[in-house]
């Protein structure tokens, strides 16, 4: 098990993405409700909650200051900077120092704690020099603010780079059975360098789950609305796979979520995964994927049915292909 996630990962490499409470998928939960969802998954065995700056414009932070504090030394909390929303509601990039210290404070003190274990930047700033960006987040950590640095949606040339400025603990990457891109270079570079990757949207932003053949009944704001691969022809293509995937599971007796989770897990000892859902059942669900065991030949079928050449659509759109700095396939 990855050194810096040590001693909170006894039970499972299966931590909770917090982001859907507050941000970016359906009508944010009532704050009653998140901090009810948040407790349940410290008391079902998470022990690792990731969440952001940009998540709801703080409200998230303040979720969990609000729901765990009492509880603070008894789980790992990873955050991040370098991206968050303005005054005026647009999402911003920014990678200056002075940005990251004053996103830091603000972090901490929404969280309501000292210091954060995992401190990631966000999004690669491409007009601030990855080094600046990283040597303010080596401040914060001589400091003792942060515990850890990371990095998100960055190339391995990115990561080798701010390497050599001050040691990288994690990377985190949108990696699934869908999104194949760290195997490019990034999960390997993660590997030799002794970096963790942790994997946000493990179930595909949900496609996984079986829970959107459809985006009918997604609400306005939900960002799947402008994700090629749940549009047209991409969905209609991409629905034959999860057809095929859930003849699977069934077969192999495992949910559809333990399925992909588990896939997941077993592409590295170096890998973390971290599902985002606001169901307790599924919380309940997702964290026992960390117990299975899938066979060579289970692996080799599913890695045959779904990858990057038989997904239908890029998976971000134009715009927001502009904001990461991940290597894509050709």
């Amino acid at each position: 098990m990855p050194h810096i996630f040590e001693p909170h990962f006894q039970q499972s490499r299966i931590g909770l993405g917090c982001m859907n409470l507050s941000h970016a998928y359906g009508t944010p939960l009532s704050e009653t409700e998140a901090l009810s969802a948040l407790r349940k998954a410290f008391d079902l065995g998470y022990r690792h909650f990731d969440t952001a700056t940009l998540y709801g414009k703080g409200t998230n932070e303040r979720l969990i200051g609000k729901a765990l504090s009492d509880i603070r030394e008894d789980f790992f909390l990873a955050s991040k900077c370098g991206m968050a929303i303005n005054e005026e509601g647009k999402k911003v990039i920014d990678g200056r120092p002075s940005t990251l210290r004053q996103q830091c404070e603000d972090s901490l003190r929404r969280l309501n704690t000292d210091v954060i274990d995992l401190y990631y930047l966000h999004r690669k700033d491409p007009a601030v020099d990855i080094t600046e960006s990283v040597g303010a987040l080596a401040d914060l950590m001589r400091e003792g603010k942060i515990r850890s640095i990371g990095l998100s949606e960055v190339s391995a040339a990115t990561l080798t780079k701010a390497h050599k400025e001050a040691p990288i603990s994690a990377v985190q990457s949108e990696y699934s059975l869908w999104t194949r891109n760290p195997e490019i270079a990034v999960k390997d570079t993660c590997q030799d360098l002794g970096i963790s990757l942790v994997a946000f949207s493990p179930l595909a932003r949900g496609f996984l789950t079986a829970s959107v053949c459809s985006t009918e009944h997604l609400v306005a704001q939900d960002i799947r609305l402008n994700m090629p691969r749940f549009q047209g022809e991409h969905l209609n293509n991409n629905l034959k796979l999860l057809t095929k995937f859930q003849t699977l599971a069934e077969s192999w007796e495992l949910s559809l979520a333990q399925l992909a989770l588990a896939w997941v897990l077993h592409q590295g000892e170096h890998i973390l995964a971290i599902p985002g859902t606001r169901s307790i059942e599924h919380m309940q669900d997702n964290f026992t994927a960390g117990n299975i065991a899938l066979t060579p030949e289970q692996l080799s079928c599913l890695n045959e049915l779904i990858n990057q050449k038989t997904v239908s659509g890029p998976r971000y759109n134009a715009a927001q292909q502009q904001e990461i700095d991940t290597e894509e396939f050709n």
